[in-house]
């Protein structure tokens, strides 16, 4: 089986130990790698996995343009990257042009470190550049344990997105919504062709029972594999999604072939 891991993190080397060290800390969960991207290579391959999307968020504003640059000089060799940009920068619609030509592959939005809901009017200008570009958007999803309690990216609030951009190409991560999982069966699951989960870090939060239930009613070529590496090893949500009662076809779309066709690759 082949592994397109959808959903990791790494830092620059300089930046690496104080970002990785500080959100273990205020998280309590041990990190898989050192957050460089030698370490995320080093565990990607423990794994058998050849491939990977790498999702860099801008905290503020005057990051987007410096991390751009960055993901843009570190793809190649099975990497791949999003770019992102900030909600409160008035530069953000053109900085998705210029993620576009940098060859990055979508735009990465964090909603509990970046202070918006997905489904915000305010947003809706850079939504339709991206959109208007063929890139993806990809959201963190549900709860977070380095945020504070409030929770603004809800399967209701991508129901709401989905709904407004039925073009925009989405990916929710977390299978949509982390422990929201029965708002993501009421809201989300199955509900819009424009709308994929990856199942990045969820394999110590959800009973395969209801995993399962709920790409029943998304549907297996809507689903991605992925780790959310260093928060997780990827080891644990390829044993998770081997274990459920998928056929081989469905476990190959789920690790590399929808992945392999979102980003047209």
């Amino acid at each position: 089986m082949r592994y397109f891991d959808f959903h990791t993190h790494a830092f620059t080397d300089e930046l690496a130990e104080r970002a990785v060290s500080g959100l273990a800390s205020t998280s309590g969960i041990e990190p898989a790698t050192d957050g460089t991207l030698g370490g995320l290579r080093k565990k990607l391959a423990e794994n058998g996995i050849d491939r990977a999307l790498l999702l860099p968020v801008a905290t503020k504003p005057s990051q987007q343009r410096t991390i751009n640059n960055w993901a843009a000089s570190v793809m190649g060799g099975g990497l791949y990257c999003c770019g992102t940009v900030h909600p409160d920068a008035a530069d953000a619609a053109a900085e998705v042009e210029r993620i576009k030509s940098l060859g990055l592959y979508g735009v990465k939005f964090h909603s509990e470190y970046q202070g918006f809901c997905p489904h915000e009017e305010r947003m809706f200008p850079i939504y339709e550049k991206i959109e208007e570009l063929g890139l993806i958007a990809v959201f963190h999803g549900g709860w977070d344990p380095y945020s504070d309690e409030s929770i603004r990216a809800t399967p209701q609030s991508f129901a709401a997105l989905a709904k407004a951009f039925p073009k925009l190409k989405i990916v929710a991560a977390h299978l949509g919504g982390m422990k929201l999982w029965s708002d993501i069966e009421k809201y989300t699951a199955g509900r819009f062709d424009n709308l994929w989960f990856d199942v990045s870090v969820i394999a110590r939060f959800i009973e395969d029972e209801q995993l399962l239930r709920i790409i029943r009613m998304q549907g297996a070529d809507k689903v991605l594999f992925g780790s959310d590496c260093p928060w997780d090893d990827p080891a644990h949500e390829i044993a998770m999604i081997n274990r459920l009662p998928l056929s081989d076809r469905e476990k190959e779309l789920i690790f590399h072939i929808n992945a392999e066709k979102l980003l047209g690759i």
